[in-house]
């Protein structure tokens, strides 16, 4: 039988990687069919040849096969040639597809960018249950349509001209205060650079920061968002570890090559919740400042503390240009606002400034303007006072729901803080699947693997709380506890 011919570039083994070969094998495939570099019906290698090709044991390519047909992304008869299986098409490859039969090609940088990075048949839809979704049922709509009338009559016409690309002064001033109030964090407003989300915060730092090929750090499990900016900066992601008590540097030290970046959520661990101690957080610091790095604290959910004192953010510890800090309006206010900062080391502000002009990641002017005076006028503050203990009532429905409904076959994550909740199984669950189900039911609730960048993560929901009554909760974990029912998941 003549052997198909193989594109080359496809697979790329680290073999110093914590990651074993037959997993980067299994992953080298399945990425190159979501990113469609391989197509459905592709003939590839038999595991002879591939395991010829790759200086690898012949058992390892076997490991990789049998993981690739039992997700049905390769089809594999006796006596005949691997195949991709036919009619498969993952997620963000018809885009492209599209794109192609009009006669343009996406590039590869393109393809990093546009793939999905989320899983087989999983994207994103609004639905009940959705993670980082705020309670817009609780939104003061009359007060801040009354501060979009004032930001409507912009007094200064040269703030509605092309410049303030860094955020509008007044808005610096108001975050300025609001984080030295609650976070612990002395920033100047120049320092505070406002765009139109941690997406692109983390965008912008990690290309102005890095060069592709760079190592930086991301926690495992971690946010998505963070791995999406990564990836598409081209730089190498090693999996941080975490345990009860956030990212534990110390466990990096068999790397020889140091990071660029340290990503990390050290109040409250995206997304299982575990807040850092003290000591950790100083050796933190410390494994940073040995090998230079940058850390890029996110305090995506500082505003939501259920439970004890509000740790100070790390950016209070650290020395000058050690830690940049990011935040959102997105979970206290309407994701739909767009806007987001970070607070940025003084030598940065004149670069990055200037970056936020070449790529047009800038807020809205009048939004920023409104968003200044509801935080001015004490609007802001007031709807926080009254939507905590909601957020708390509904997290704690949630989590008694899960755990009456569900049982020993759970672990629910503490309830400390947040929009959301993690559900983790002690049973073997495709929690992609499970998700897509839930869709379907009109439930966006989000996977737990797809927060790991090795495959194998614990499988489990994210489920959010904030948006929902009563009957979304019950009715949410009714359709959860029915799908389980039926083996529907396995």
């Amino acid at each position: 039988m003549t052997e198909p011919v193989f594109p080359e570039g496809i697979l790329s083994l680290e073999r110093s990687a914590d990651v074993p070969l037959a997993e980067q094998i299994y992953r080298g495939f399945r990425d190159a069919v979501r990113t469609g570099l391989l197509r459905s019906g592709t003939k590839l290698p038999s595991t002879r040849r591939l395991a010829a090709s790759l200086n690898v044991g012949r058992n390892t390519v076997n490991t990789a096969y049998d993981l690739l047909q039992a997700e049905g992304v390769i089809t594999v008869r006796t006596g005949a040639a691997p195949r991709i299986t036919e009619g498969l098409v993952l997620e963000g490859v018809q885009a492209q597809r599209k794109v192609e039969a009009s006669g343009l090609k996406l590039s590869q940088r393109g393809r990093t960018l546009s793939a999905n990075l989320r899983g087989e048949g999983w994207a994103y839809r609004q639905g009940g249950l959705q993670p980082g979704a705020p309670a817009l049922d609780l939104f003061p709509y009359e007060e801040w349509a009354r501060s979009l009338r004032r930001a409507a009559r912009l007094e200064r016409s040269a703030d509605l001209h092309y410049q303030n690309f860094a955020g509008l002064e007044a808005l610096k001033r108001q975050i300025a205060r609001h984080l030295a109030a609650e976070r612990g964090v002395r920033a100047d407003p120049h320092r505070i650079l406002v765009t139109s989300s941690t997406q692109a915060s983390l965008t912008m730092l990690s290309q102005v920061l890095t060069d592709p090929g760079d190592d930086v750090w991301l926690e495992e499990p971690g946010y998505l968002g963070a791995r999406t900016a990564f990836s598409g900066a081209g730089l190498t992601i090693r999996p941080l570890p975490t345990d009860g008590e956030g990212a534990d540097a110390s466990k990096m030290a068999h790397l020889d090559q140091p990071p660029k970046l340290i990503y990390v959520t050290p109040s409250h661990h995206y997304p299982l919740g575990a807040r850092m101690p003290l000591a950790r957080r100083l050796m933190l610091l410390d494994v940073a400042r040995t090998c230079g790095a940058v850390i890029l604290e996110d305090d995506y959910d500082s505003e939501f503390l259920f439970e004890g004192r509000p740790v100070a953010a790390l950016h209070g510890l650290a020395d000058e240009g050690q830690v940049v800090y990011m935040g959102t309006f997105a979970k206290s206010l309407l994701p739909g606002l767009r806007i987001a900062y970070c607070v940025v080391p003084e030598v940065l502000v004149a670069p990055l400034t200037q970056t936020m002009r070449n790529i047009g990641c800038s807020a809205n002017v009048q939004a920023q303007a409104a968003l200044a005076h509801f935080m001015d006028c004490g609007a802001y503050q007031k709807h926080l006072k009254q939507i905590r203990p909601v957020y708390l009532e509904r997290g704690t429905m949630l989590a008694g729901a899960l755990r009456q409904r569900l049982g020993n076959r759970v672990e629910v994550a503490p309830l400390t803080g947040n929009v959301q909740l993690t559900v983790m199984f002690r049973e073997p669950v495709n929690d992609i699947a499970l998700a897509v189900a839930m869709q379907d039911r009109g439930f966006a609730v989000s996977p737990l693997s797809n927060c790991y960048l090795a495959e194998g993560g614990r499988p489990g929901l994210i489920v959010g709380f904030a948006g929902a009554n009563a009957r979304q909760i019950e009715e949410g974990v009714d359709a959860l506890a029915g799908l389980l029912g039926t083996g529907h998941a396995h």
